[in-house]
């Protein structure tokens, strides 16, 4: 039972950890509070946990300890309604025409935006008629964000939106998260092409070997470090 003189936040994690098997902790006991109407980065180098983080929040792994709630519930059936994911590779089925899948998702999502996902369709240059296994990777990468931002969600959960494509994409992929999201929603935009987005962030989360070694403001960070965000990531890190 929720504590009613507590502020509840869109995120809480408490002492989250997942471990594999013979394998070190990917999430080491890791707290946080994210709260609505923000721009996050997760930001870490590869193997630092933020694809394990990423999949416990949309119920795709169970933690092996601590507790995630998201609006106040545990990831599940209530958590998909108002959670939109985009995975770090591409999962359309290759034998439909990108209109299906927006069929399928707007069947799917009572909270999807069918109209929205068209203008974003129409302004790439994309075919509706198109079947995705002729599309390029960088296209079906496209018709994948289309989809995610076509929902009217409380949390957008992005895992490498930018990776693998061109700097115009990159660009255009920016503008379309900002365009077509709710301000009160959140994002939680995992990425390693820091120099592209910091300029967008309210907030950064680093971790390292499974840990929350920062969760702090852009500004603050600024402010205290006298350093841009992806110049204080390459400190932290010695890259």
């Amino acid at each position: 039972m929720t504590n009613t003189n507590e502020t509840v936040s869109l995120v809480r994690l408490k002492n989250l950890s997942k471990k594999y098997p013979a394998g070190p902790m990917a999430v080491n006991d890791v707290s946080l509070r994210l709260e609505s109407g923000k721009i996050i980065g997760l930001l870490g180098p590869n193997g630092s946990g933020k694809t394990t983080l990423i999949k416990m929040l949309n119920g795709l792994l169970k933690p092996s300890s601590g507790t995630i709630l998201i609006d106040g519930n545990r990831p599940g059936e209530v958590t998909k309604k108002i959670v939109s994911y985009l995975p770090e590779h591409t999962y359309l089925p290759e034998n439909m025409k990108v209109k299906d899948v927006i069929e399928y998702f707007a069947d799917f999502y009572a909270d999807f935006k069918t109209e929205r996902a068209y203008e974003m369709l129409s302004s790439l240059q994309i075919g509706q008629n198109s079947y995705l296994k002729t599309l390029s990777k960088g296209t079906k990468e496209k018709v994948q964000l289309i989809l995610v931002m076509s929902r009217d969600a409380k949390l957008f959960i992005l895992d490498e939106p930018i990776a693998g494509v061109d700097p115009a994409a990159r660009d255009y992929i920016i503008k379309t998260i900002l365009a077509n999201y709710n301000e009160n929603a959140t994002i939680l935009l995992s990425t390693h092409i820091i120099t592209d987005i910091e300029n967008i962030l309210d907030e950064v989360v680093i971790l390292e070997n499974g840990k929350a070694i920062v969760h702090s403001t852009v500004e603050e960070i600024r402010e205290q470090k006298g350093k841009s965000i992806d110049a204080y990531f390459r400190e932290v890190f010695s890259c």
